[in-house]
C-alpha cells in the first residue's frame, strides 16, 4: 500500500462529489447500469474481459443511450469500466468512467459540459481552476485550441486520414506524431475525426467521410471522447457487423450484437455524448505521474489480468 493515498484518495473523494454536483445542477440524472453485460460493443483492439457467460464492461454506453432513448434526455453515469491487457502508468485493466448524454443536442453540446466539469472539479480539488502539470501551468478556464483531425495530421504527420484513411497507419501517427505535438499550455480538442475511426458516431452533413468526434487533451493527456451520436439502427448495425468481421479478422473474439440497443436506438433523439476518465483527470489536477498513485490497489504493471 502507498502512503501517497493518504492524500490523493480524500482529493479524488472531492473529485467525484465535485463531477456529480456539477451534472446535478445542469439537470442531468445519475443512472447505474449493470457492470456484466451479455453482448459488449465489438471495436476492435478493446477486450471486455469474460464474466462467466457475460463480460465486464469496457464502456455503459449500450445501456445507456437506451435510457435516452425511453425519454430520459439528460443522464450521466460513474462507474467502474474493463479493458484486458491494458496496463501502464496511465492505464489500468479497470477504470472508472464519467459518461453522460444529452438527448436534443450535438457534440459541441456536451464539450461545453466538459469546460465547466473541469473548472469546477479544479476549483474543488486544487482551489483554482489555473493547475500545474508536469511543470506547465494550464488555466483550464482559458482558452481551449481546437483543431481538426485533418488539421493534425496535415501539420504533424505529413498526411490527410480524411482523404486517405489507413487504420494502422493512423493510430501509430496519432500515438507518435500528433498527441506529442499538441499544446500542453492550453486545453486542446482534436475533432472531426475520419468515419472509419467513429464507429459509433454520426457523420457530418457536409461531408460524409468525416465523423462528429472530439477527443480532449490537457496537459498531453487525453481525458475525454465524445460523439454526435448515430441514431440510425440500419447503419449501426452495419457498422457493428464489419466491426465482428475485423474482429474475427485479427482473432479477437467477436461479440453477438446487442438486439435491444439496436431495437432502441431507432427511438433516440439526436443526441450528444461522451465519456470522460476520472482516472485520468485525477492524474491531471494532482499532478500524479502514475494511475497507481490516484487509484488505490492497482495491479503490478506486467502482471496478466
Amino acid at each position: 500500500m502507498s502512503p501517497i493515498w493518504l492524500t490523493t484518495l480524500p482529493a479524488r473523494a472531492l473529485l467525484l462529489r465535485s463531477l456529480r454536483a456539477t451534472l446535478d445542477e445542469a439537470g442531468f440524472v445519475e443512472v447505474e447500469t449493470p457492470v456484466r453485460i451479455p453482448a459488449p460493443a465489438n471495436e476492435p483492439h478493446i477486450l471486455p474481459p469474460p464474466s462467466g457467460r457475460a463480460f465486464l464492461r469496457a464502456s455503459p454506453e449500450l445501456q445507456m443511450k437506451p435510457l435516452v432513448a425511453l425519454g430520459l434526455p439528460r443522464i450521466y453515469q460513474i462507474g467502474p469500466c474493463f479493458r484486458a491487457g491494458e496496463r501502464g502508468d496511465r492505464h489500468n485493466p479497470e477504470f472508472t468512467l464519467l459518461e453522460w448524454y444529452r438527448g436534443r443536442a450535438d457534440y459541441l453540446a456536451v464539450l461545453g459540459d466538459l469546460k465547466k466539469l473541469l473548472r469546477d472539479a479544479a476549483a474543488a480539488v486544487c482551489g483554482s481552476h489555473e493547475i500545474t502539470y508536469r511543470g506547465t501551468a494550464i488555466d483550464l478556464a482559458g482558452s481551449w485550441e481546437k483543431i481538426p483531425v485533418r488539421e493534425a495530421f496535415r501539420r504533424f504527420a505529413g498526411w490527410d486520414p480524411i482523404d486517405d484513411f489507413d487504420a494502422e497507419r493512423f493510430d501509430l501517427d496519432m500515438a507518435l506524431k500528433v498527441e506529442p505535438a499538441l499544446p500542453r499550455d492550453r486545453p486542446c480538442v482534436l475533432i472531426d475525426y475520419p468515419a472509419q475511426a467513429a464507429s459509433l458516431a454520426r457523420l457530418r452533413a457536409d461531408d460524409p467521410r468525416v465523423a462528429e468526434r472530439w477527443e480532449a487533451y490537457v496537459g498531453g493527456l487525453e481525458i475525454c471522447n465524445a460523439y454526435g451520436e448515430l441514431v440510425d439502427a440500419a447503419e449501426q448495425r452495419a457498422r457493428f457487423e464489419a466491426a465482428r468481421a475485423e474482429k474475427r479478422a485479427l482473432g479477437e473474439t467477436a461479440f453477438d450484437l446487442d438486439e435491444d440497443f439496436l431495437a432502441a436506438l431507432s427511438r433516440m433523439p439526436p443526441s450528444g455524448g461522451a465519456a470522460l476518465g476520472v482516472d485520468r483527470l485525477a492524474m491531471l489536477l494532482l499532478d500524479a505521474t502514475a494511475i497507481d498513485d490516484i487509484r488505490a490497489f492497482c495491479p503490478p504493471i506486467g502482471s496478466l489480468w
